[in-house]
């Protein structure tokens, strides 16, 4: 039972022009994060990637898809994991409509995993998903972009992740995160930016609706409430009275 108070409109229309206030603070913030986000400095990328994909082995450049923007999601899903995690899953379903968008703005979306070409083929055909998706099982490019972590790298006590040391039990073998890449007119690829954790969070518009419910993601730790989308109980048919 929630316990919002109940006003007038009047105290109500109070109310939500402070919080207003301080949602067009917000708004200006991000506007200047973005703004640093797209000064931020680049790396070159030396190092050769191949990805297994479904037509064939493809190189980072070949991910491009013709495009200077590349960018890729790293989805939790480990060479002996039987699914892909119930958290990126959600997160893959809100790829499939800003394709078109992307392409057309010359960004190529990508997903990227350490799960065989098999496995990421048959949980890809299960969720119904339709966007590129390539395994990296075989080279050290999500060991490079700090999303997996051997099993000594574990035993350490500790992984790199989110630009920082974080404690072996509050990681995985695998985490999620996405990162970004640009290539120049002369074919060099150059790593622009990389988020981890709930840094993506922005883009999870069922997130960002939530927040404007009622009783907002109502979860008592970060996404307990989400399953795979076919993973749900389906909900009872709502009776008309004329029936």
């Amino acid at each position: 039972m929630l316990s919002n108070p109940v006003v007038s409109r009047e105290e109500w229309l109070e109310a939500r022009r402070s919080l207003l206030a301080k949602e067009k603070e917000e708004t200006r913030l991000r506007d200047k994060i973005r703004a640093e986000r797209q000064a931020m400095p680049w790396v070159k990328v030396d190092k050769t990637y191949t990805f297994d994909t479904p037509t064939g082995k493809k190189t980072l450049t070949d991910l491009f898809d013709g495009r200077s923007q590349l960018m890729i999601y790293h989805f939790m899903f480990g060479p002996d994991w039987e699914a892909g995690c119930p958290g990126c899953s959600f997160l893959a379903d809100h790829l499939g409509g800003t394709l078109p968008h992307l392409n057309n703005h010359d960004v190529t979306m990508a997903v990227v995993s350490r799960a065989s070409l098999e496995k990421i083929e048959a949980y890809k055909n299960r969720m119904g998903w339709h966007f590129p998706w390539v395994s990296s099982y075989g080279n050290d490019f999500n060991f490079d972009y700090h999303v997996s972590f051997t099993k000594e790298e574990l035993d350490c006590g500790k992984v790199f992740y989110n630009f920082n040391e974080v404690p072996s039990e509050e990681a995985h073998d695998e985490l999620p995160g996405m990162s970004a890449f640009y290539k120049d007119e002369n074919g060099t690829i150059y790593h622009t930016y990389s988020d981890y954790s709930r840094g993506g969070e922005e883009i999870l518009a069922t997130l960002m609706i939530l927040d404007r419910a009622p009783k907002g993601r109502n979860e008592t730790s970060t996404l307990s409430f989400v399953k795979r989308h076919d993973e749900y109980e389906v909900p009872a048919q709502a009776q008309s009275c004329c029936a």
